[in-house]
């Protein structure tokens, strides 16, 4: 699953040793898309990082990776890729980038595009600096502060006996049947928003709610929680602005194929599939 390795620690300030920032794994980006060298996928070295001439701002501490110094940055000119070196989208680093490196890549993302999108006050317009011991930028005028942005999100897989309920979402990047999914609102808990969501979505209605687990996911800023949630009553009705197909699967029922567990959507599923499908 895309998470972060057991092996980094988080970092807010620059290390001591200059010799570290030196040496340090780093994730640049533009439009979300990671820099990697064409011929290996390798993050680029010092000089390749020197020779953006980067403002101090667009480079930010993210942590430790088994002790060596990871940073994250950003650039606004997709050009300014070195000759070799190209811009690929995590999604499309899946299968291919290292495991470990791919997530400290996906927390890199969220900070990267927190520097890029703070430079400047979203109160009043005014520039903004780094608070030296917070992943905080204040603004030098108002005093308005911006922390990173995390979006929560719900998803819930619903029990019907020995059925589940999947559907296809309209605006999903994969078109397969999935756990429903929606993000919170405003004042809302996530049990509430699980018994909107489902209700709005496929007009049904709930009970039971469990927790299954949760995950960082970074197109841009989501915190997924998941639950398994059990049927109470209604028929399913959909929303067709935000649910393509909805149906119930089960035991003699042909599931939707398995994929790699990159998601927390994709254990979810797999937890509930009955043997041999």
């Amino acid at each position: 699953m895309l998470q972060t390795p057991a092996s980094f620690t988080p970092l807010i300030a620059l290390p001591p040793d200059p010799q570290q920032t030196e040496d340090a794994l780093s994730f640049i980006f533009h439009g979300g898309r990671l820099l990697v060298r064409e011929a290996d996928l390798a993050l680029p070295g010092h000089g390749v990082v020197a020779g953006l001439e980067l403002d101090p701002q667009a480079l930010q501490p993210v942590g430790l990776l088994d002790g060596r110094y990871c940073q994250a940055g950003w650039v606004d000119d997709e050009a300014r890729a070195p000759q070799g070196y190209t811009w690929r989208g995590l999604r499309s680093l899946f299968a291919e980038f290292d495991e470990t490196l791919l997530g400290v890549a996906a927390r890199a993302a969220q900070v990267a595009e927190w520097a890029r999108t703070h430079r400047f006050c979203g109160a009043c317009g005014s520039g903004t600096a780094r608070l030296p011991n917070e992943r905080c930028f204040k603004c030098s005028n108002c005093g308005h502060m911006a922390y990173p942005r995390i979006s929560p999100a719900m998803m819930v897989l619903i029990r019907k006996g020995d059925a589940v309920l999947l559907a296809l979402h309209t605006q999903s990047a994969v078109k397969r049947f999935v756990p429903l999914a929606g993000f919170l609102e405003a004042g809302e808990s996530v049990e509430e928003a699980v018994h909107r969501e489902v209700f709005e979505e496929v007009g049904l209605r709930v009970h039971n709610l469990q927790y299954f687990g949760s995950q960082s996911w970074p197109f841009p800023h989501s915190l997924m929680l998941a639950f398994t949630a059990d049927y109470l009553d209604g028929e399913i009705r959909t929303d067709p602005n935000e649910i393509l197909e909805a149906r119930w699967f089960g035991p003699d029922d042909e599931w939707p194929e398995r994929v790699p567990h990159v998601s927390v959507s994709s254990i979810l599923v797999d937890a509930h599939r009955p043997a041999g499908r």
